[in-house]
């Protein structure tokens, strides 16, 4: 599938890089931050970050979701505010980044900086059936903590 680009910022190509696959095997695209001045996220708080790039999916059957980079998850406590981003098929808008710093100091995210990644999966849109009742399962209405210990 072929994923439209628009830079929507003119440091995208230049300063800073296009999503790109790192690796044959990556299955996300990094995505990075596009500003003119490091942005500081206080620990505890967060803040938008603009990726200066917009993107036309070909049609209504795939969705970009945005999920967080792992070493900053780990290392930092920067993640995705929104746990995971959803971006529609007909949103046309510049890819903005809410981060959350659920670390324990500031952190300063700096201009060109990797801040997520961009994956593109396929989307099935349900028909909804109200139903009196559901089949039956072994799980049941087994809900937090019930297949295991």
């Amino acid at each position: 599938m072929d994923l439209k680009v628009k830079a929507v910022s003119p440091k995208i190509g230049t300063d800073i890089p296009l999503p790109f696959y790192a690796t044959p095997g990556s299955a996300a695209m990094d995505l990075h931050a596009c500003m003119d001045e490091a942005v500081t996220i206080p620990a505890g708080q967060r803040r938008t970050i603009p990726t200066g790039i917009a993107i036309a999916l070909p049609s209504a059957q795939y969705v970009a979701l945005v999920y967080a980079r792992s070493g900053l998850g780990i290392k930092h406590g920067i993640t995705p505010a929104n746990c995971v981003g959803v971006i529609d098929s007909d949103y046309r808008g510049e890819i903005l980044v809410g981060l959350q710093n659920s670390g324990e100091s500031d952190f300063t995210v700096q201009p060109g900086e990797r801040i997520a990644q961009l994956m593109i999966a396929p989307v099935i849109q349900a028909s909804i059936q109200m139903v009196d009742q559901l089949d039956d399962t072994a799980r049941g209405a087994g809900g937090f903590g019930s297949t295991g210990k």
